[in-house]
């Protein structure tokens, strides 16, 4: 749908072009000013429609996502882990566009050696320093999704 959207906005601006060169003159700064924008317009949009192209998607054919159900299926236990233990820090750091910002949390479990996990999103609110927690991670495309936290 959106490619199609694309199409018909290049074409517009070529309208435009076509009127300017017919009615008016190509000559006067007027005419030669709004020809280059209208032309910039129509490629730029004529890029978008040949970039979308190459990846392979077809204007006409369903986004999975848009018709999937509102109800995630639930992932096997095998990808889900519990831990537990006392929050001892929480350190955000933002990434690049593009990339999924992580923060690294280290958990304490009253033994001699602590616990660091990197964790997918900003979670510095749902898990507070000093506060003994239990928390469900669910593994997802090499990453570590917060799912749960229950305090103790």
């Amino acid at each position: 749908m959106a490619l199609l959207i694309s199409l018909i906005l290049a074409f517009i601006p070529l309208l435009g072009i076509l009127y300017i060169a017919i009615f008016s003159s190509l000559t006067t700064v007027d005419g030669l000013f709004m020809f280059l924008i209208l032309l910039s317009i129509s490629g730029i949009l004529g890029l978008n429609i040949l970039i979308e192209l190459r990846k392979g998607k077809s204007a006409f054919a369903p986004s999975a996502r848009v018709f999937a159900s509102s109800r995630p299926a639930s992932p096997s236990d095998a990808s889900r882990r519990i831990t537990r233990g006392k929050v001892q820090d929480v350190v955000f750091f933002e990434s690049n566009v593009g990339q999924p910002n992580k923060s690294i949390v280290t958990l304490f479990d009253g033994g001699a050696a602590s616990q660091t996990l990197a964790l997918e999103g900003d979670v510095r609110n749902a898990l507070p320093v000093g506060q003994t927690v239990e928390i469900t991670l669910r593994k997802e495309a090499d990453r570590n999704v917060l799912v749960d936290v229950s305090y103790a």
